[in-house]
Order: structure tokens, then sequence, then C-alpha cells
């Protein structure tokens, strides 16, 4: 045999032995509950940095709040499929598909480089039957994150934007509390990944391209950035933070639809939306206060009293945040007080 195969052949069995190994898709579609996040590997590292083939790191326009944690997300779709577009509600992903995300805290908000503890990664797994949800919590030296059904209560701690000092319990959700958050119709649905909040301008494209989605017009619909005041006017950056932060629950499907209270960001009712709409049920709820918006009086609004409030009884979301969201509440106050009684 000659140098040249000899080299050739050696090469061959280095870039075989290096290649990373393909992702778990039967883990995915299999009715098993894999105990540790490695097992799936989405992830060519163990902190979950390096995304395998076919694992596309993403972000929203307007992101679900969760007590100012960092988020990484990434979609996983099988090779020859593609997650179907959709122009209202979420993409409609094939099986085999996963949604992974991980939450943390930098030490320090203010410097770009502060180092993130790691706390969960939390998967959407499209099987068969439906998606399923499970919690993963990550070990100390971040090699492997570990299956938490049952959830768990994590101490969190960090330095803000302004410099402050903040502490958490930091609540992993059980596997019932992801349901409950993502039901629709009584199935688990998924809340961020929509056309329009997915939609910068070039992520559509780019996930055509990339065999990840069947096809995106160019028109596609945008829902703008909720915190940037030159992304769209106050309603529509107000709408969309209800939507992504309240409708998983309040909308026709969703758990909160006895309310009547629906706010998809395309619910054009004024009435459905909030405006002078009576609770249905009254009680501790509803601060005393006759509606669930008051055009013109956020101070009035049960809607703004329900996210100001710390109480688990009364507080909204009913999970997801142990904080109070003070620029998301500026913005909702905002917006009520510039209401007027048609919306």
């Amino acid at each position: 045999m000659t140098r040249a195969l000899l080299a050739l052949f050696g090469w061959l069995a280095l870039v075989s032995a290096s290649a990373p190994v393909p992702v778990a898709t039967g883990l995915i579609m299999g009715d098993t509950l894999p105990r540790s996040l490695s097992e799936f590997r989405f992830f060519v590292d163990g902190i979950g940095h390096t995304p395998n083939d076919r694992v596309i790191g993403y972000d929203l326009n307007t992101p679900l709040f969760s007590d100012y944690a960092a988020k990484n997300r990434f979609v996983y779709v099988p090779e020859g499929e593609t997650a179907r577009y959709t122009e209202t509600g979420v993409l409609e992903f094939p099986v085999g598909s996963a949604l992974i995300k991980s939450f943390g805290y930098p030490a320090d908000f203010r410097d770009p480089d502060s180092p993130v503890r790691w706390i969960e990664t939390r998967v959407l797994l499209r099987r068969e039957d439906g998606w399923v949800a499970l919690p993963y919590i990550w070990n100390e030296d971040g090699t492997d994150a570990v299956l938490a059904r049952a959830g768990r209560r994590l101490p969190a701690n960090w330095i803000d934007a302004d410099g402050e000092r903040q502490e958490i319990s930091y609540r992993v959700p059980n596997q019932n509390q992801c349901k409950t958050c993502h039901a629709r119709d009584g199935e688990i649905a998924l809340i961020g990944p929509s056309a329009r909040n997915l939609n910068n301008g070039r992520r559509l494209a780019e996930w055509v391209d990339w065999s990840i989605l069947d096809h995106a017009p160019d028109n596609a619909p945008r829902v703008p950035r909720w915190d940037d005041e030159s992304d769209g006017t106050l309603v529509e950056r107000a709408n969309a933070y209800l939507d992504v932060n309240c409708a998983h629950c309040h909308n026709a499907a969703g758990s909160a639809s006895n309310s009547g209270l629906f706010l998809t960001y395309e619910e054009s009712n004024p009435v459905t939306r909030g405006l002078l709409k009576r609770p249905v049920a009254a009680g501790r709820g509803s601060g005393g206060f006759d509606f669930d918006i008051e055009p013109g009086h956020p101070e009035r609004s049960i809607l703004l009293f329900r996210m100001q409030a710390s109480d688990p009884g009364i507080a909204m979301p009913e999970l997801g945040r142990e904080l109070l969201h003070e620029e998301g509440i500026a913005l909702i106050r905002r917006y009520i007080a510039a209401l007027d009684d048609q919306g």
C-alpha cells in the first residue's frame, strides 16, 4: 500500500473519530424518558454551548419573562424533515423534532463576559402522540444535566444591570407544571416559536435555506421587540408582551379559557382583550376593581394589579416567576394609561 493511501486512510480515520455522533432521534421519538440530557446528543460539549448537526440556535423578538434568567434556545428538526410554516400560531414541527431551552444567570449582568451558571435545560420532544416536556438540572461542574420530573427549588444569585445583588429560590418546574403552561385543548403545545416572533428579517429565510422550514413568504408577519421603543407602536409592543407572557393560558383553547380574557396577538375584539371587561369571578384576584382593563386607569385595572402582585394566590402569571418584571409592568402601565374606551 502506498504512503499516499496510508495517509488518506489515516486522515479518514481521524475525521471519523472526531466527527460528532448525530442527535439521537430515536430517543426523541421513542417512549423512554432519558435520565441524562447528554443521551440526546444535542450538543457536542458537556455544558450545552456547541450544538450538534441540525441543532440550530435562535432567539425571539419578544421572549417570555423568567425571573431575568438568561436563555439559550435551540431547535432540532431531523434530516429529511422540515417544520411547516403557519402565519398564525406556532410553526408545526414534524415527529422527531425537539425544542431545547437552557436557563441560567451571569454572575454580573453589567459584564458581557461574565460567566453564566446554567441551572436547567427544558426540552420539548415531538413524538407520534404529541409533545413531551421534560426538565433537566445541570450538575455543579456543568458536564451533564439530569432529569428532574418532580422539579426542584435551587438558590440563584447575581448582580443585576444596576449593580444590585439579587437572590431568589429558583423554581425548576415539575412535569405537570410544564403541561399547565403549555396546555392547549388538553394537549401540550409550543409557546414561543411562531413565525411572527421568530421573524427578525432574515431568520425564516435562513431556516428555509437550511431545510429546517418548508417555506416562508417575503411578507411574513412580525411582532416587535417589546423593549425597543423604535420598533413598533406602544400598543403593538404591549400586545406582543401580553401574547408571549399571558396568551399561552389566556386563549380560547388554553387553561384560562373560562376567563374570557384572550390576549393572543391577533385578537381584535377590545372587550375580549380586557377593555371594560368585567371579570368572570371576583374575589381577591380582582383587587376590588371592576374591569380587567379600565382604559386610561392602570391603577384600577385588574390585569396590572395581578402583574404587580407577589401573593401566589393573586400573581399572574401563576407559574414561572418569583420576581416582578418591573420593565414589563412599566410597559403595560403606559399602554393602559394611553388607551381610550375603544382600545
